[in-house]
């Protein structure tokens, strides 16, 4: 039997997947936690994936390795390798008014055309505008920039910098790499930071080989190591989604993209134009408020996950239900960096546990409608809805948002896709064909129409915009 891995480096931890390379069947797993926070010292991300590794049962039986990253993360390296200063996360919104500045400075439909997406807090040319601000001293001493992945996949393979690789999907997160045409935008890089001269990892094609290992401790030397990608990407390759297929991915964050047979440029700045890990495009609309406003809210009313789905699952009147605008970190899409929640609609019937809990779910489920909508917007047409995450276990969930779109709801078996898709592009790199896995079951989710839910959700939203709410 051909063993595969997989690595899931996520904001929150790692997670590994060892897979059979004809069946995909998982033969067995590991993780280690990430620390906290919206900076972190990537030697905790490679101290994680060590931990992860053993508690896998260690790879010396595995072939094959790839990884699946968190998207954005700006790691800086000097030109001995060092790191810098701490990578900054994709949730990490010091960067909201470098963003801002870069985008008056050549104008929202610019950037759409250049790299398919306009700039936001969580993109890396965002967080090099910000570093070039505020620790010109940081970037002084940079030679070279990669996302979380890469610098990952370059430590396993312990190479100079001149070996830093990247894949179309995870570079086209950046905000100075045009999925449309496949190059970086050099010209973009120097308008964020002044320099001209910053080394960035060699794009891969999704089946190359990037490398051999090193022995890390964990790892053992002469594993293939493929090109890698984002977290997003991997998923959409663990899902086995194809054209028309839209992902929702409910986590820390919300996320929802679609596999596109075309390029797509929002001057809105609402969806980014992505591309994914195979050749084909990923445009995305991605939101910082999801799992993490589920857990305040039953943390708050003090239940655990199944109470909460029940309480949630609780019908509410039309004309007396609450109204949750769930910006309470702030907000990706819309952008929103400084806004905050809102409750709307409190009367001496509603505002009770299984009120707040279904005004909590509806909230999740009407930010995903939008997201599907502003992709939709853009001239893709969406097939279906594959609904994975956390919160996808969510029975209330899964229902509210069957009811304010119009697209079938399907939620896969839980699975870890990202560290998945890793695994299957890590086969892919090693045997020169894309693994053909089938996965597990999945079920349709069926339920009664309900736009009115969809409305209370838009007046909310709409009424609260970023002059009326700015702090």
């Amino acid at each position: 039997m051909t063993l595969v891995a997989g690595i899931d480096s996520s904001t929150q931890s790692c997670k590994v997947v060892v897979c059979d390379l004809v069946t995909g069947a998982i033969v067995r797993s590991g993780r280690a936690a990430h620390p906290a926070g919206t900076e972190v010292d990537p030697t905790a991300w490679w101290d994680a994936l060590q931990n992860a590794v053993r508690d896998a049962g260690g790879l010396s039986d595995v072939a094959a390795i790839g990884i699946g990253g968190q998207q954005h993360g700006m790691v800086c390296l000097d030109a001995a390798g060092e790191v810098v200063r701490p990578a900054l996360l994709w949730n990490d919104t010091r960067s909201a008014a470098a963003a801002s500045d870069l985008t008056a400075e050549l104008g929202a439909n610019d950037w759409a055309m250049a790299v398919g997406s306009v700039p936001v807090a969580a993109f890396t040319v965002s967080k090099l505008r910000w570093l070039a601000r505020h620790e010109p001293e940081s970037l002084a001493r940079t030679a070279a920039v990669c996302l979380p992945h890469d610098w990952l996949t370059w430590k396993l393979r312990g190479m100079g910098l001149e070996s830093l690789t990247t894949d179309r999907g995870d570079a086209s997160g950046t905000g100075y790499w045009s999925a449309a045409t496949d190059e970086y935008r050099l010209d973009l890089v120097e308008l964020a930071t002044g320099r001209s001269d910053l080394m960035l990892p060699t794009v891969l094609p999704a089946d190359s080989l990037a490398g051999k290992t090193i022995d890390t401790g964990a790892v053992p030397a002469g594993l293939a190591v493929s090109a890698g990608t984002g977290d997003n990407m991997a998923a959409a390759l663990g899902l086995r989604a194809s054209v028309g297929d839209v992902v929702m991915s409910v986590g820390t964050s919300s996320v929802v993209s679609v596999v596109s047979a075309t390029p797509t440029a929002d001057a809105s700045g609402q969806v980014a134009g992505f591309a994914d890990a195979t050749g084909e495009f990923l445009p995305l609309v991605c939101t910082l408020n999801a799992g993490q406003v589920l857990d305040t809210v039953r943390n708050l009313l003090g239940v655990d996950f199944e109470t909460f789905d029940e309480l949630a699952a609780t019908p509410m009147p039309a004309d007396d239900s609450l109204t949750l605008l769930p910006f309470l970190a702030g907000e990706r899409t819309p952008n929103r960096p400084h806004s905050r929640g809102v409750l709307s609609g409190i009367s001496l019937s509603n505002l009770n546990p299984a009120g707040l809990a279904r005004a909590t779910v509806e909230s999740i489920a009407c930010g995903l409608a939008d997201g599907l909508n502003a992709i939709v917007d853009c001239g893709v047409v969406p097939e279906r809805v594959l609904l994975i995450g956390g919160g996808a276990n969510l029975s209330s969930l899964q229902k509210c948002l069957a009811a304010v779109i119009e697209t079938p709801v399907i939620v896969p078996a839980p699975g870890e896709y990202v560290a998945e898709g890793a695994a299957v592009q890590a086969g892919w790199a090693l045997s020169g064909a894309r693994p053909d896995w089938q996965g597990g079951p999945r079920s349709s989710v069926t339920t009664a129409a309900a736009p009115e839910i969809a409305a209370r959700y838009a007046a909310l939203r709409d009424q609260t915009g970023p002059d009326a709410w700015p702090q």
